[in-house]
Formats: structure tokens, sequence, C-alpha cells
């Protein structure tokens, strides 16, 4: 009798996580179907720095001093010129329950050229019926990406892309968001085109 109760325990104990893992099988699924819902616009730029140089306020290049110039015109003797800076994300969810994602790999496009890519691996979460922003850190070589520039041509495409610029560069994300069940990946089919507009993806 002792185990017959204790086989019937593990068989309900075993139907108990089976019906949780389906649970939590399709909330997941309903966060990231959800996500996909969403509507996105690239909202600004942050933190923008070319070769170590703060330019997120500045406009041309008469605006760096010889002290900036310097250090830009250094780092890109050494072959490189590295410019990072946070790429805002507004999401607004229409939906009237959670959209989620665990993980992002993104592609960066700049005036339709592909710039580089990355992931964001962190879980990011909208809540039903608002509007929410989270960063993308991004970091590329502008010498690379653009080979065969001249120096001026590539400190200018650095300044339009803070938005400074009465020419503004047309910036695109492509994001596919990724869930887990367990640690099992499992990707959104396709990309999610995310420009500086609401509803155009």
């Amino acid at each position: 009798m002792k185990q017959r109760l204790n086989l019937l325990s593990f068989l309900l104990f075993s139907l108990i996580l089976i019906s949780s893992s389906s649970c939590s099988v399709l909330e997941q699924t309903t966060e990231m179907k959800n996500f996909g819902k969403c509507e996105f616009r690239i909202e600004s730029t942050e933190n923008m720095k070319l070769a170590g140089v703060n330019i997120q306020d500045k406009s041309a290049l008469s605006d760096l001093s010889f002290t900036e110039l310097a250090k830009i015109g250094s780092v890109m003797a050494s072959g490189s010129l590295p410019l990072v800076f946070d790429l805002n994300i507004e999401t607004k969810n229409p939906n009237p329950v959670l959209a989620a994602m665990n993980k992002l790999d993104w592609i960066l496009l700049i005036d339709d050229a592909e710039m580089t890519r990355g992931v964001l691996n962190k879980r990011i979460e909208i809540q039903a019926n608002t509007v929410s922003t989270f960063p993308v850190a991004i970091n590329f070589d502008v010498m690379k990406a653009l080979s065969g520039k001249s120096r001026d041509a590539l400190i200018n495409f650095a300044l339009n892309l803070a938005g400074m610029s009465s020419k503004p560069t047309m910036i695109k994300l492509k994001a596919k968001p990724t869930i887990y069940f367990g640690t099992t990946p499992v990707e959104y089919p396709g990309y999610i085109t995310i420009r500086q507009e609401f509803g155009t993806k």
C-alpha cells in the first residue's frame, strides 16, 4: 500500500510539473507574439563618442576643439575609428497583456547600408497598453564600415549620426526577438524593422 501511495504521489507530482511547464511555454509564446505586435520607433541616440570624444552635442568639425581633433586623428592613425552610442527604442504595446522577449539579435543599417550586428542579452518587458523605452548599445568601427572615405568624411558621418546636422542620417534597426523554453531558444520568425517613426515595420 505504501509503495502504491508513493507511486501515485510521484505521478501526481509529474503531472503538476508537466502542466506547469506547458503553461509557462504558452505564456512565453504569447508574450513574444505580443512583442511582435508592438509598434517600434527609434526615439533618440545618446552618449555618442567617436574615438573616446563626446560628439553628442557637436554639429560640425568646427565644434571640435584642437585637442579633440588631435585625439581622433591619433586613434585613426592606428587604423580604426570606434563609434559607440546608445540607440533608444521606444515601444508601444497596444495589447491588453504583457509583451516580452529574452534576447534581441539586431542589425544596424545607416542610409540602408549595414554597419554592424549585435545581441542584446536582456529580458525586455512592455506592460499592457503602455509605451516604454529600452536602450541598445551600439559599437562599431566607422573606418572599417566606410572604407576609403577621407578623415573629414568619416567624422562628418558620425556628427550627422548624432542628429545635429541639417541633413540627418537615416537609421534603421532590424530586430529578431528570442524567448527561452528552459534553455532552448525560440526565435521570432523573421526580422522586425525599426525606423524613426511608429507604424513602419
